[in-house]
């Protein structure tokens, strides 16, 4: 299947990140496809059951996150699931047995159960579906989220709420204009400005994903180093409404972008405006400064090569780093991509960013994780030292040890991205405010 994960590449995964034998997979896929009501079952008023379960259940060479939510209200016990590792969040499951020592529930329409009964304060139980059994204990609780690089207020600058509009999508976009420390209008010396363009998938302007707020950490950062940033709702998120998105592709996000790179210039009180893209935000990047409408531009993971190469070459990878054979072709891959009759994957695959990138004249900073199993750095690195017209004022560099949300990782694998705790590596953030600030 194809997943569209908020604030990614958009990935090619067989099922979850093609890291598991065809059952173990459907586990994995089956839990993120919910769509049922969730059940309830009537219960006594007091049960030592009630409550938040959490625990691991283990997939091959990984690990996913499982809670179990048990929750009475009005005398009826509802039941949902997280899979916080993936981003899911109340996933409904109904009841079958709750007594003080047993639970039995069931995710009805996939056929998954998970039997556990109470063994010194632990849940030791078995989640089974399609005739696959693992087994998963969970103890009382939620797992704790840390994410010590998160800004906390008071902030030392000043934010604007600001809208734009792409009108000829009928797009109204909404963000945050975020001001560098010490700034004053008043002043002749006007700062630097860099519009923020996300990932793939549907995301808020702080590229908002499994706990963690990249972009806003981002601004935050380059706010304190006398950079400003606009970072924007993707269009019909969040509060930014209108757009199309079910037949959008990256060209129709582009002129979203673009529409937010006019309201800059048309401020008149920014020295430079440029562009950040993440991933297919990097896409974009190069797009807008293949036509010349920025003065500089940070990719961060931007695919460099046609999109079927790029996503051929990641389910290889995810497969590799799995133990499996990695044998998909980009013939195989697009005969089964061309099975999910969607448009902005059709629309990827044919893309070639080579003619953007050769036209591009303003000042650039390519960055890459070397773990990053998404948009391969080994892959992406050759090709735009290739594509890319020389200039001293150019950087290209490939960091060792960091995935695709450049963060310090052990594999790479995007089951990790929620467990880390770091954000974004902070040589990443120092390195790019200070290329920034070098083209003053």
């Amino acid at each position: 299947m194809l997943t569209l994960r908020r604030g990614l590449t958009p990935t090619f995964y067989l099922t979850k990140n093609n890291i598991m034998n065809k059952n173990k997979k459907i586990i994995i896929t089956a839990l993120l496809a919910l769509v049922a009501l969730a059940g309830h079952g009537q219960v006594q008023p007091t049960i030592d059951m009630l409550g938040s379960w959490s625990g691991k259940i283990k997939v091959g060479a990984t690990s996913l996150t499982i809670v179990l939510h048990l929750e009475q209200a009005d005398g009826y016990v509802k039941v949902s699931l997280d899979s916080p590792d993936q981003g899911a969040k109340g996933i409904p499951a109904s009841k079958d047995y709750l007594s003080d020592d047993s639970v039995a529930v069931k995710v009805e329409s996939l056929g998954a159960t998970y039997r556990a009964r109470l063994r010194d304060g632990k849940l030791d139980g078995t989640f089974s579906q399609m005739g696959m059994s693992l087994p998963l204990v969970m103890t009382k609780g939620v797992p704790k989220v840390k994410r010590p690089q998160m800004p906390k207020p008071p902030y030392p600058y000043v934010t604007e709420e600001v809208t734009f509009i792409n009108v000829k999508d009928s797009a109204t976009l909404a963000g945050t204009l975020t001001w560098p420390v010490g700034y004053d209008k008043s002043s002749k010396q006007k700062p630097v400005v860099v519009i923020f363009v996300s990932g793939s998938g549907q995301q808020n302007r702080d590229e908002e994903l499994m706990n963690h707020k990249p972009f806003l950490v981002l601004a935050d950062y380059l706010a304190r180093q006398g950079i400003a940033t606009l970072r924007y709702d993707d269009r019909a998120t969040g509060k930014s409404v209108g757009g199309d998105v079910r037949n959008a592709t990256s060209e129709d996000f582009a002129r979203d972008a673009a529409a937010g790179i006019e309201l800059l210039r048309s401020r008149k009180a920014f020295s430079k405006v440029g562009i950040l893209g993440h991933s297919e935000g990097g896409t974009i990047a190069f797009m807008l400064g293949g036509q010349k409408k920025v003065d500089f531009i940070v990719s961060m993971a931007g695919p460099t090569v046609k999109g079927d190469t790029l996503l051929a070459a990641q389910s290889n990878r995810i497969m590799e780093l799995s133990g499996q054979p990695a044998n998909m072709t980009v013939e195989k891959y697009r005969k089964t991509a061309a099975t999910m009759n969607m448009h902005w994957i059709d629309w990827f695959n044919d893309y070639d960013p080579s003619d953007n990138i050769r036209q591009i004249r303003c000042p650039l900073f390519a960055l890459n994780g070397d773990r990053d199993v998404q948009v391969l750095s080994s892959l992406c690195i050759p090709a735009i030292k290739q594509l890319l017209p020389a200039s001293k004022k150019n950087l290209i560099k490939e960091y060792p040890g960091l995935n695709h949300l450049f963060q310090h990782c052990t594999t790479g694998l995007p089951n990790e991205y929620a467990q880390i705790e770091e954000t974004i590596s902070p040589e990443v953030l120092s390195d790019i405010a200070q290329w920034i600030n070098g083209l003053k």
